[in-house]
């Protein structure tokens, strides 16, 4: 019988990782759809980044309770996969508690008590964090943003962690019972009582053997299923950022907020409309594209960016365009960048390479109104926790509309205009500049 649970085993973590690589490898296409960008300069302040603001969640701590509830979730899930790995050995190689034949046995309880501290933290946390979204409904949870799935998609996370951490402490109680009562394949692993699962003692206490074995089973088996269901579900969710926070803390933009990117394209363009005979020849036959319409013109690191998003909102609570009522929504450009990708990478699945769908990132899923609304102040960056930059797929795609599409509000025409004839955004000849000093 145990060969038989050692099969379906290896072959559920085998088929869970095969599924679980398959994703990630389709994403990593996706996010290589971008143009080619390099970010690795200055690699000790990008590992500085992935340890301050990756793994020691910095910008969290804005709002202190609600970062230290956040960094017991995230503790607990990065600590608790310690655990996961004697599961996962135990289920290959047929044994009980691995571990117990290795580790001295006051580390390994130690160890385990940690772990059962993380998992009620966890489960407490998660209970708190779906008060928030479902019954305190904070604003920006509460976002026309999140209609539909993504709003679920939230949920559902919190509350399997909190089964998780249920089965997990179920799943001790019954094996420190079974130890107490000699049970054959529990009593040689002798761990002794664990701090947290042993308050669940007095409910299970009265059951049979036969029954514990069977719940400390169950328990086991649902635990690590739901574990590798969840690594799969990544992919589809927002909690991607688990794994993504990292990297894309590594390659983010180094330079000051709010320094935009000053393009030579677009200086020549200029100069070759003074100056035509400077022009070069091949110059008509390799016609650079100004700004970014689909998800091919923005660079691979704003994909990424995409993948990396949290949907927290705090990039749209900190908007000042949204806040009054303008319909842009830093949140929702990660989202539809996003979903654009992924439907991309569904167009190549299906087709072996990219067929037109008649469909752009750029007045598909963004409009117009929404790239307008932005006053690149900045706010939506320095919100992020996990170092995304909304504004600079906004700017390419403005840049799209204004330099490409020739659309432009009347407003920017007229300030286009004046800058062209007078120097100056102002409907002022040059000369004239300095006349207010005859009138002082």
């Amino acid at each position: 019988m145990e060969i038989i649970f050692q099969v379906a085993f290896i072959l559920l973590a085998g088929a869970a990782t095969w599924l679980f690589s398959k994703n990630i490898l389709q994403i990593r296409r996706n996010i290589l759809l971008g143009r080619d960008e390099d970010l690795t300069d200055q690699p000790a302040v990008r590992w500085n980044n992935v340890l301050l603001l990756a793994l020691g969640q910095k910008k969290m701590f804005k709002n202190p309770l609600v970062a230290i509830m956040h960094f017991i979730i995230y503790a607990g899930f990065i600590i608790i996969n310690l655990e996961v790995l004697e599961i996962v050995l135990d289920g290959i190689l047929g044994k009980h508690r691995l571990f117990t034949a290795v580790l001295p046995a006051g580390l390994y309880r130690f160890l385990i008590n940690a772990f059962e501290l993380l998992a009620v933290g966890v489960l407490v946390v998660c209970v708190v964090f779906l008060a928030r979204r479902n019954l305190l409904k904070l604003k920006r949870f509460m976002s026309k943003d999140l209609n539909g799935w993504p709003r679920s998609d939230a949920n559902y996370i919190l509350i399997t962690e909190i089964l998780l951490m249920g089965l997990f402490l179920t799943m001790n109680a019954c094996d420190t019972l079974l130890q107490q009562r000699g049970a054959e394949h529990y009593a040689a692993s002798a761990t002794g009582n664990f701090a947290f699962s042993s308050f669940l003692h007095p409910l299970l206490g009265g059951l049979s053997a036969d029954a514990l074995t069977l719940i400390e089973r169950t328990c086991w088996w649902l635990h690590i299923a739901g574990i590798l269901a969840f690594l799969n579900y990544l992919p589809y969710s927002k909690h991607l950022h688990i794994l993504f926070a990292f990297p894309n803390a590594y390659y983010t933009r180094l330079q000051p907020q709010g320094k935009m990117e000053n393009m030579p394209d677009i200086q020549k363009e200029v100069l070759y409309a003074m100056q035509p005979e400077l022009i070069p020849a091949e110059a008509a036959e390799n016609h650079k594209k100004f700004g970014a319409k689909d998800v091919f013109d923005l660079s691979w690191k704003n994909l990424l960016d995409a993948y990396s998003c949290t949907e927290c909102g705090r990039c749209s609570a900190a908007c000042p365009a949204n806040m009054t009522g303008k319909k842009l929504s830093p949140r929702l450009i990660m989202m539809k960048t996003r979903d654009r990708a992924e439907e991309v990478g569904k167009n190549i699945t299906a087709n072996k390479s990219f067929v037109d769908d008649g469909k752009t990132l750029l007045h598909d899923y963004i409009t117009a109104e929404e790239l307008r609304a932005c006053t690149t102040c900045n706010a939506c960056v320095e919100a992020c926790p996990v170092s995304i930059n909304p504004l600079d797929i906004i700017l390419q795609q403005r840049r799209f509309l204004v330099m490409e599409e020739s659309s432009a509000p009347q407003e920017w025409n007229g300030m286009f205009s004046n800058t062209e004839n007078n120097f100056a955004p102002w409907k002022f000849s040059p000369d004239d500049r300095d006349s207010w000093v005859s009138e002082v």
